[in-house]
């Protein structure tokens, strides 16, 4: 990287909300245009700048600032320049040069060290020094805040943040316990404190470090799924990660139970260590469905016989099992339909929602994804929305992605008689405990999904431990109906399902196997399929087939396979502009998904004249969209979703953004897709399992190809393995309803 230094002439344009700053900064080779994150340099600021020189399209040559530092004035030109900038508010050109001349080289120190004095310039009174003496103060404790961090490697980006949430107080926070930024601020993890701690000096034995490294730990655990983790298995993760005795990190697991920030709950000689809010939303959710569970005595027969004038009159034509699910949904508080594709679910939901319109109830549809809310709409013909959407979500104060609250809850529940949630097994036990709370005795909860399918992303296996508690009635629907029998997707998922080895002989119409051992080959088919054979057959374009792979990693993973997809399916051209941020190269027309919650973002749906039809905040993990424009100009991204919502991306929030010609199965959740194709070679035993394969073929609604080894996908379906979650819901429930004695 090159480096510059000037002072800043004039600042062209700032983005206030993350600091990314365009302006012309004065050098000894003249004047030049400067673009980076400058949230705290003011105009007339001396500034050296790390950075390389590029050549924008419409704006000509810049200089693009990866790192910089405020150096202070250290001569009278500089520190006239400085105050009359408009940088401390009240002081213009004039006074700033009567300031200099009445100082000298001592201004600076004067106002820092003994501003009343100021009062002894022509045209500043006492109360006029003390409000330029508090701005000045501010200003030089930014920057003395700001060196105190780059000292310990904080990046400039990351030291804004520390000064945003800590003010003066950071300086404490970093000398005795640097820990507490991860637990603070978004984006700091336990690595980033760990690695400050280090340079700072603070003890590898440190309770801060001890304490922090637990909670990380129980983190990491929360991510891949889990709501707790055994004590004996936090006790030895710890150890690996931070190298400290099991009596130490016992010490501090007991302390931070004390402080309510860990739970411990035994069961059945295991001792469960909770994140404290984990074991009350368990516990929580448990007492809220026992409380919504409450039964309507209406004969069946009553019902049963409105259902099947009812079923009539919209031209259904239910089995048994179907209207004993209607007639279970009327006569208990909560009901669960489960069933694998082609079994009715969609016609019994439909069903259910013509009974309980005849009958004058109201009722919400919804799903945990704005494409299930979709699908659930066009199949049928309501309105519905996601979970999120009906409980109203809105960004809370605060830093973090993961800031949000809901209107919904139990001081302003939903005014409903009947919620119907779709896609079920996608829905995660944060998530659940929101809906729950906007439920009150009375309101009918059915839950519709297939148990089969892959846990949520979130933590929890909420469907699986509802059911598996045998508290609540269930119905599952095993018929495959006639319109879905010449589908041999739908058969091979029930073979899949029930352990047997499909045909993979492609006399199928839909269903095929190209038999590859060479990851090459496989690539090469991918692309030709895609591109060629598949969009014809199954009237879908490009982008609508979905490449499906168990791996992030490996040579059939999306690491590997979306740059190769992208250079083929989007290749680069002069008209489609291009964004690098990490590994990853964005360009204009790139299919890419959402890989984390974000509450705070904030979307639009326009019409085709630009005019603001729906506004708000929040995208979701999994969520689908197109890069429709990239400007390095204002350093922003902006992609439309599939549900028309448009969202701009600052650069700087890149990393919530990644490719997505190719998907992890798991990602695919309660997305349908024309085709689905799915390279299948080899991996881990227990990536590669029945469940996983059941999921990818289930995904498709026209199309399933498989590329690969036959022995790899029979062995799947043999492997019933699933990789374990550590939830407690299921017995929270069973306690509950024991201790009520039912």
């Amino acid at each position: 990287m090159e480096t510059l230094q000037g002072f800043i002439e004039h600042i062209i344009f700032r983005n206030d909300e993350n600091g990314y700053t365009v302006l012309n900064l004065i050098a000894d080779a003249g004047e030049i245009t400067c673009v980076g994150f400058f949230r705290y340099a003011d105009e007339g600021e001396n500034v050296s700048l790390q950075g390389e020189y590029t050549e924008h399209p419409v704006y000509g040559k810049q200089f693009q600032v990866k790192e910089y530092e405020i150096v202070p004035p250290q001569d009278k030109t500089s520190m006239i320049r400085y105050l009359g900038s408009g940088a401390i508010k009240g002081i213009g050109s004039s006074l700033a040069t009567r300031i200099v001349s009445h100082f000298g080289e001592d201004t600076f120190k004067i106002m820092e060290e003994d501003p009343e004095r100021l009062s002894e310039v022509k045209g500043i009174s006492a109360r006029k020094a003390r409000e330029i003496a508090v701005q000045f103060a501010d200003k030089q404790d930014m920057r003395k805040i700001m060196v105190f961090l780059q000292q310990y490697g904080i990046s400039n980006s990351l030291a804004m943040k520390i000064h945003e949430r800590y003010g003066t107080e950071a300086y404490a926070v970093i000398c005795e316990n640097p820990y507490r930024l991860a637990e603070d601020i978004n984006g700091v993890g336990f690595r980033i404190a760990d690695e400050i701690a280090t340079r700072v000096g603070i003890r590898p034995d440190s309770e801060y470090r001890i304490r922090s490294g637990i909670l990380y730990v129980l983190q990491n655990a929360v991510a891949d799924g889990h709501c707790y983790l055994p004590k004996d298995q936090l006790l030895q993760k710890t150890v690996e990660l931070l190298g400290a005795s099991e009596d130490e990190i016992d010490t501090q697991i007991m302390n931070l139970t004390m402080e309510s920030r860990l739970s411990l709950r035994d069961h059945d000689g295991e001792c469960r260590a909770y994140i404290r809010s984990f074991c009350v939303m368990e516990t929580r959710c448990a007492e809220m469905l026992h409380d919504l569970d409450v039964y309507d005595d209406t004969p069946a027969d009553v019902i049963r016989d409105k259902v099947i004038k009812y079923a009539a009159k919209a031209g259904i034509e239910p089995d048994e099992l179907q209207i004993t699910a209607v007639v279970d949904a009327v006569r208990h508080g909560v009901l669960i339909m489960t069933g694998g594709p082609g079994t009715g679910k969609t016609t019994t939901i439909n069903l259910m929602i013509r009974y309980f319109e005849s009958e004058g109830l109201d009722f919400y549809l919804a799903a945990p994804t704005g494409r299930a809310a979709k699908r659930m709409t066009e199949t049928t013909g309501y309105d519905a929305a996601t979970i999120q959407r009906i409980l109203k979500l809105q960004p809370a104060s605060g830093d973090g992605l993961r800031s949000f609250t809901f209107e919904k809850n139990e001081e302003d529940p939903l005014e409903a008689d009947v919620v119907i949630i779709d896609e079920m097994s996608m829905v995660d036990l944060p998530l659940f405990h929101a809906l729950l709370k906007a439920l009150v005795p009375g309101t009918r909860l059915i839950m519709v999904g297939d148990i089969n399918q892959l846990p949520s992303v979130g933590p929890g296996a909420v469907l699986k431990d509802l059911i598996r508690s045998e508290c609540f009635r269930v119905v599952e629907l095993k018929k495959i109906f006639r319109q879905s029998e010449r589908s041999d997707i739908v058969l091979n998922a029930h073979k899949i399902n029930e352990g047997k080895h499909i045909r993979l002989d492609n006399q199928s119409k839909d269903f095929f196997f190209l038999p590859r051992t060479d990851v090459n080959h496989i690539m090469k088919n991918l692309i030709t399929l895609i591109s060629e054979k598949l969009p014809g057959y199954v009237h879908a374009s490009p982008f609508d087939i979905q490449v499906l792979t168990p791996m992030r990693k490996g040579a059939l993973g999306v690491e590997t396979l979306n740059p190769i997809l992208q250079k083929y399916l989007n290749p680069p051209a002069k008209d489609k502009r291009e964004k690098e941020y990490g590994d990853t190269l964005f360009r204009e027309g790139d299919k890419v998904m959402q890989i984390k919650n974000d509450y705070q973002l904030e979307w639009e749906i326009t019409d085709s004249h630009g005019f603001v039809l729906d506004k708000g905040t929040g995208v979701f993990n999994g969520d689908l969209g197109v890069v429709r424009e990239i400007d390095s100009y204002m350093e922003w991204m902006c992609v439309e979703f599939e549900d028309k919502k448009t969202i701009r991306y600052p650069f700087s929030q890149l990393e919530e953004l990644e490719l997505a010609y190719a998907v992890t199965i798991h990602k695919s959740q309660g997305s349908e897709y024309p085709a689905v194709l799915m390279p299948l070679l080899s991996g881990p035993r227990m990536l590669f399992n029945r469940n996983l394969l059941y999921t990818g073929v289930t995904r498709a609604r026209r199309c399933v190809t498989i590329l690969g080894s036959a022995a790899v996908v029979y062995d799947m379906i043999d492997n019933a393995d699933e990789q374990k979650r550590y939830t407690g819901l299921k017995d929270m429930i069973i306690d509950r309803y024991q201790r009520k004695g039912i």
